[in-house]
């Protein structure tokens, strides 16, 4: 739907309401209070819905684009992917109190064995220059009675598409902590009855933690390849919020030697 361009009488328009509600604000200090009353209500009505476009156009001309999937990857991958919880808004972009295997969008889900959640998961907005990320993803824990605390990512079906031992999956996340904690990733391959994992602990001294599973080491059978996802397990999580601001998958072909 095309917006025509504000005609000369619709910006004059403009400006004389704007110079009215100055001198509204203005004089408030003394207007009789019965027309105080009914300025207030005017003013509220308006507020509803300048409110609501500002929050709309601030989140539309924010940095990055919504949608974005432009992803920092090796010249030989052949699938890269930035889930959705990075990549775009969620139906529910929070959840407080969380109980153990809640989903947050269709690929992303919590678990734990708490006795009493005290968790919170929420999606946020990225608007750094620096984020090709569109939205991160908080998650604040205080107290901890588990003694296991997770977030699964489902993988779409495109990353076993053709998947053979001879490939490298690289993780490449972008993680802020209140404090330091110590966080694993685990690859999950499912293949017939037979799941195949591969553990690695995320170098967080470093500005962007990368880590490759090399699937040369797995007994993969690449013929009954049903399904893959990653667990990222967070050790000792306890007062803490993390923040992953960015979470990309590729997967490329080993150098043939």
């Amino acid at each position: 739907m095309s917006v025509e361009r504000p005609s000369l009488l619709g910006k004059l328009l403009f400006k004389r309401s704007l110079r009215r509600w100055a001198r509204i604000a203005d004089a408030a200090k003394s207007t009789h209070l019965s027309t105080l009353r009914k300025q207030r209500s005017n003013a509220r009505q308006l507020l509803v819905h300048l409110n609501r476009f500002v929050h709309i156009a601030d989140n539309r001309l924010a940095l990055p684009v919504i949608g974005s999937q432009a992803i920092q990857q090796s010249h030989d991958a052949d699938w890269s992917w930035r889930p959705e919880a990075w990549t775009g808004p969620l139906p529910i972009q929070g959840m407080a109190s969380v109980p153990s295997k809640s989903m947050l969008g269709h690929e992303l889900s919590l678990h734990h064995d708490c006795e009493l959640s005290e968790l919170s998961l929420r999606q946020l907005r990225n608007t750094r220059v620096a984020d090709l990320a569109p939205y991160g993803l908080r998650m604040d824990v205080f107290r901890f009675d588990g003694s296991f605390l997770s977030l699964v990512i489902d993988f779409p079906e495109a990353s076993v598409n053709g998947l053979r031992r001879k490939h490298l999956i690289r993780l490449e996340p972008i993680i802020e902590m209140e404090k330091p904690l110590e966080i694993f990733a685990r690859l999950n391959i499912k293949h017939g009855p037979n799941t195949e994992q591969v553990v690695r602990e995320l170098p967080l001294s470093d500005k962007v933690p990368m880590v490759e599973f090399d699937l040369a080491y797995t007994k993969l059978n690449e013929k009954r390849v049903d399904s893959m996802w990653l667990d990222l397990i967070f050790e000792g999580p306890q007062m803490n919020q993390v923040t992953l601001r960015d979470l990309t998958l590729s997967r490329r072909p080993r150098a043939e030697v």
